[in-house]
């Protein structure tokens, strides 16, 4: 699944999240937030190249339960699972670097 542009008009449950297999990014924020809007182009940059990792746009608010079961405090909030389990996370990237960084652990083998 590439990079996803827009945010899901009904997000999974924690559960679905927590069963999922494989690689996924899970990205926690508005369409009018502006520290969303400006880490756009990083996170469709570090995703480019991985069809293999699911990326999942939720959009976050007052109310959301999803956001609050994950910690979630700012936006955006990316939090980067591996067969359902937590494995980075990050808060309002500023660099590809950092994103890049959080690819590779997502992506490592197992230990």
């Amino acid at each position: 699944m590439p990079y996803a542009a827009q945010h899901l008009a009904q997000p999974p449950s924690r559960d679905d999240l927590d069963r999922m297999a494989g690689a996924t990014v899970v990205e926690f924020g508005t369409p009018w937030c502006g520290h969303c809007q400006r880490a756009q182009p990083l996170i469709e940059q570090a995703l480019q190249g991985h069809a293999d990792v699911a990326h999942i746009k939720v959009e976050d608010g007052p109310g959301q339960r999803l956001g609050r079961s994950f910690g979630v405090k700012l936006w955006p909030t990316l939090v980067f699972l591996q067969d359902g389990k937590e494995v980075a996370r990050l808060v309002r990237p500023q660099t590809l670097q950092a994103l890049v960084e959080a690819m590779q652990t997502l992506l490592a083998p197992p230990r």
